[in-house]
């Protein structure tokens, strides 16, 4: 609430920078050093010899602060003026760099920290006959005590004032005085240190990893949709009571007598659908509960050209894939055909995001329902091409129900929607081991064109076989003309004006709510097309494989490419973990999601069109030299 009230950003990273400040504190508390999260400098600084828990508390008070400040100065800050869309990704790109640095700079990430020492008291006492854990007492009765403080000082004091003056108009904070850079950076402090401590509290009861403690931003998100972004009362009254009712649903869930819940159904995945049928809902009822407000100034949306000389660019393409199949060895061959899986990928995230607008953080979760189906039916029986079918169609009825808030949502609010929709395909469907087959993951059979074999696998330096690397670079090249074309016709130019105005969109005769929906069936068929392809690839396919970071991590490299063309797609193909590019570059990958979020700020500060955008700016530009040459 704090983020938003102050610059108009949902911080999706919210979770990421409380549980870096965790992770950093209960660090310091047990070495006493300070581990910094930014790459160039030493991994550890040695602070103090025997910290006590005063002064590690007064450690993460300062840590959380500063990170606060950092992440506004230099991300947020420069994007103030910014379309939705560049803000979005800079939080995501802010989400994958502090959760793969926290990978890397704490070993025991990923599973607990070496040495719990909590905060609150862990005994249990007696309330109302039934036993009830201390710390679980105290922290509700300091989210009451935070609230009513937040409550007062945004009442009664000069501060709210210049908060609720500075969220409500930037132009008329300016004219009274305000600075709203100032009063965004104290909010942005308090807000990280709030983020810190509250994972540092509950530690003990949800534990401390970098992937599931980064999505607490998911419940978190839907509590400050029901208090509308603006009350403090109802938003912690909300978010007690999600926690309340998926306590409840999960121990309801593990009860012996409750047979009637199908064994496929996993419990955690019913706790986590919780929150999420909460964000649908309000955004259902609501409608857009993110709107705009007055600012400075609003940036445009990164420019979408018409597509040209598409035969000419296929036909270039293709025939380089096809020498590089034949005359590359394996590793070169499983670059290309990762490449042109991610192809697909990054061009369902331009048609809805580049095209119409639409930012979906849930494509990946599509793939995967998509990948997952196509083994099942494929393990029936079902020839390959009716396979990939079926999960195509699946993926397409599955992306067109999540995007029916689409017709009564739009940018951020959108991207909340379809976060807490991944999350929940991911944990309910993805994660059933009847689907998956749990830990072990599913293979699927040896797939067969026209009585052809063209399965991905053989022995030795024969692997990763042309045969289905031609299957992949078909898929790619079929859907990059199909996008192609229907951006040249009538309906690339109903996406572009549903994107850039809708109410003028609806004025002008276009159905706006079809569009969006339209957009949503194409773009969750790419999607689940790249599932398919990587469900053939993969020799096994787990629910590590489309998990909500992969997700961020194709929105960041087509927005880094250019999500306004299917040359953006091409180029975020390129530049996918294990792709071209890597393996060109020694095949190094470790630090592929840290630099990812890197690029994806730095690319949404200072070049929001991305490596296309960028290309044909410097195109023109040596054009318009060129003809003022000639002229002279």
């Amino acid at each position: 609430m704090l983020t938003w009230r102050t610059s108009q950003v949902v911080n999706f990273a919210h979770g990421a920078m409380g549980m870096y400040v965790a992770f950093a504190y209960y660090e310091f508390r047990d070495s006493g050093e300070l581990v910094l999260p930014i790459l160039g400098l030493p991994d550890r600084v040695a602070l103090l010899p025997a910290p006590t828990l005063a002064t590690a508390l007064v450690f993460a008070l300062v840590l959380a602060a500063a990170l606060g400040l950092a992440v506004y100065w230099l991300v947020f800050r420069p994007l103030r003026s910014a379309p939705p869309l560049a803000r979005v990704v800079a939080s995501l790109g802010v989400y994958l760099y502090l959760q793969e640095i926290t990978r890397m700079r704490f070993p025991t990430s990923g599973a607990s920290v070496v040495t719990r020492l909590p905060v609150l008291p862990e005994g249990r006492v007696e309330l109302f006959g039934t036993g009830v854990s201390q710390n679980r007492l105290i922290l509700a009765g300091l989210v009451v005590a935070v609230t009513v403080v937040l409550a007062v000082v945004f009442q009664r004091t000069r501060f709210g004032l210049a908060t609720r003056a500075a969220a409500g108009n930037d132009k008329g904070a300016v004219l009274a005085g305000v600075s709203p850079d100032r009063v965004a950076a104290v909010n942005w402090m308090i807000a990280s240190v709030l983020a810190g401590f509250a994972v540092i509290l509950i530690e003990p009861i949800a534990g401390l990893d970098p992937t599931t403690t980064s999505l607490l931003v998911v419940p978190a998100l839907a509590a400050a949709l029901l208090g509308g972004l603006n009350s403090f009362v109802a938003t912690a009254a909300a978010g007690l009571a999600i926690g309340m009712v998926q306590s409840l649903v999960l121990g309801y869930t593990v009860r012996p007598d409750t047979t009637w819940i199908p064994d496929w159904l996993p419990t955690t995945g019913v706790q986590q659908a919780v929150p999420v049928l909460v964000v649908l809902g309000v955004l259902a009822w609501r409608g857009d509960p993110l709107p705009t407000r007055a600012t400075v100034g609003e940036a445009r949306l990164p420019a979408s050209p018409t597509p040209r000389r598409v035969g000419l660019w296929t036909a270039v393409l293709a025939a380089a894939s096809v020498a590089w199949l034949f005359t590359g060895d394996a590793s070169a061959r499983q670059a290309l055909i990762v490449t042109l899986i991610a192809v697909v990928l990054s061009l369902s995230v331009v048609v809805l995001t580049g095209y119409v607008g639409q930012i979906s953080l849930a494509q990946l979760a599509f793939a995967g329902v998509a990948g997952f189906a196509a083994i099942a039916v494929a393990d029936r029986g079902w020839p390959f091409p009716l396979a990939v079918g079926f999960g195509v169609a699946l993926a397409t009825v599955v992306g067109v129900l999540v995007g029916l808030p689409a017709t009564r949502v739009r940018g951020m609010s959108l991207a909340v929607a379809t976060m807490a929709a991944a999350v929940a395909i991911e944990a309910l469907v993805i994660g059933s081991p009847s689907l998956s087959g749990g830990i072990g993951g599913r293979s699927a059979p040896r797939p067969y064109l026209f009585g052809i074999d063209v399965g991905i696998s053989a022995r030795g330096a024969d692997n990763f076989r042309p045969a289905f690397g031609l299957v992949a670079l078909g898929c790619a090249v079929v859907s990059g003309l199909v996008v192609a074309n229907l951006r040249r016709n009538r309906t690339g130019l109903r996406w572009l004006a549903v994107r850039a105005n809708e109410r003028a969109a609806a004025a002008a005769g276009i159905d706006v709510g079809r569009t969006k929906l339209g957009a949503f069936a194409l773009s969750s068929a790419l999607a689940g097309l790249a599932g398919c392809l990587t469900a053939y690839a993969t020799s096994t396919l787990s629910t590590s494989s489309f998990m909500l970071i992969g997700a961020l991590v194709a929105v960041a490299l087509t927005y880094l490419g250019g999500i306004g063309g299917i040359s953006g797609a091409v180029i975020g193909g390129l530049l996918a973990q294990a792709g071209v590019v890597t393996s060109l570059s020694s095949g190094s990958s470790e630090y592929a999601f840290v630099l990812s979020g890197v690029a994806l700020v730095v690319v949404a500060i200072t070049a929001p069109e991305g490596i296309a955008g960028l290309g044909r700016a410097r195109l023109a530009a040596l054009g318009a030299r060129r003809t003022g040459e000639a002229a002279g």
